[in-house]
């Protein structure tokens, strides 16, 4: 016999991300996780430092070349990174 208070698992824990404010933290989780399979080997090889603040994703490469060739494609590195997760995460990607 089920009660009024039984729930489904995975609203439980969808009301306890929201309810401690967790979805952004996950969020940029969920992007350093697709971030090789997004700019390739080579450019995640090089990455020395990746996180995301107010829906902006800061990367920090050792190799200046390299900076330079995804500052060339970081508008469709940001749409790859979207798409990937099925919402808008990023907004903006800043290359250093």
């Amino acid at each position: 016999m089920q009660s009024n208070n039984d729930h489904n698992l995975k609203e439980l824990i969808e009301k306890l991300i929201k309810s401690y404010r967790w979805t952004d933290k996950l969020d940029a989780v969920d992007v350093s996780a697709t971030w090789e399979e997004v700019v390739g080997g080579i450019f995640a090889k090089h990455t020395t430092n990746l996180f995301v603040k107010n829906r902006v994703l800061y990367v920090k490469l050792d190799s200046s070349v390299l900076r330079n060739e995804l500052h060339m494609v970081r508008t469709k590195i940001k749409d790859r990174i979207n798409k990937k997760l099925g919402k808008t995460v990023i907004d903006e990607i800043v290359l250093r």
